[in-house]
């Protein structure tokens, strides 16, 4: 562990819940004069220092957003490249998990995801299903609004058959219908690449979320980074909307 990275932050006042989109793979590769698939790989190298650096500090959730479900739209190459990427880093990364305490799930449409794909999801999870350190959230054919109108036609079932009564329904019994059911809202949102927008990303837990933004492109995002970010966040006063 960074001791002189540890210094720079408030490891009792940490973010419960830190959610990232990690955006600018393709735009890192080009820099580099190579292809979409690389930056992709290279993301990949990021995406084990943050989850390590997060459980070694103490944070409790993880999510990071990780395919969309308008992703699907990109060129076929570079889907199914990215599906075997996703296969091989549930393959390697669960003995990291198992060492680290770290539970892994996921949120999204994962039965829209190719079979192979979903059995090393259902593995991790199994494998993982006892572990109380940092909880690693994959977002995979995610979608804010598919999760909101999925939790819908639930709730819909469940008033049909009379489980549910409708003037029982508030914000918590909405909560609990959503993929992220059972953990707590983000308390940190950040977004690489310098874009300035949520793309369809965990729209209702991330009404009172704060937001930073970073132009370093998510490959070259490291652990640093990330210790800026909460900096940030606990130089903020978060009043909910009171004074």
């Amino acid at each position: 562990m960074d001791n002189r990275l540890l210094q720079e932050i408030d490891l009792t006042q940490l973010p419960v819940h830190i959610a990232i989109i990690m955006d600018g793979n393709g735009r890192w590769a080009k820099k580099q004069g190579l292809s979409r698939i690389y930056g992709h790989q290279n993301g990949v190298t990021s995406i084990r220092d943050i989850v390590k650096f997060c459980a070694e500090i103490g944070v409790k959730y993880l999510t990071l957003y990780a395919f969309s479900t308008e992703n699907w739209a990109r060129p076929k190459h570079e889907v199914k490249k990215l599906m075997s990427l996703l296969e091989e880093y549930l393959v390697k990364e669960l003995p990291t998990f198992i060492e680290n305490n770290i539970r892994f799930k996921t949120i999204g449409l994962i039965d829209g995801l190719p079979p192979v794909v979903q059995d090393r999801i259902k593995e991790n999870i199994e494998r993982t299903t006892n572990n109380t350190g940092l909880t690693l959230n994959l977002a995979l054919n995610y979608s804010g609004r598919s999760e909101i109108s999925d939790s819908i036609r639930r709730i819909a079932v469940d008033v049909h058959n009379g489980s549910l009564r409708p003037e029982d329904i508030d914000e918590s019994t909405i909560s609990g219908y959503l993929f992220t059911s059972g953990m707590p809202d983000p308390d940190l949102l950040i977004r690489t690449s310098g874009e300035m927008r949520i793309s369809n990303f965990l729209l209702w837990q991330i009404s009172y979320t704060e937001l930073w933004i970073t132009d370093v492109l998510w490959p070259e995002f490291r652990r640093e980074h990330l210790v800026d970010a909460i900096k940030a966040y606990q130089s903020r006063e978060r009043r909910f909307g009171k004074v």
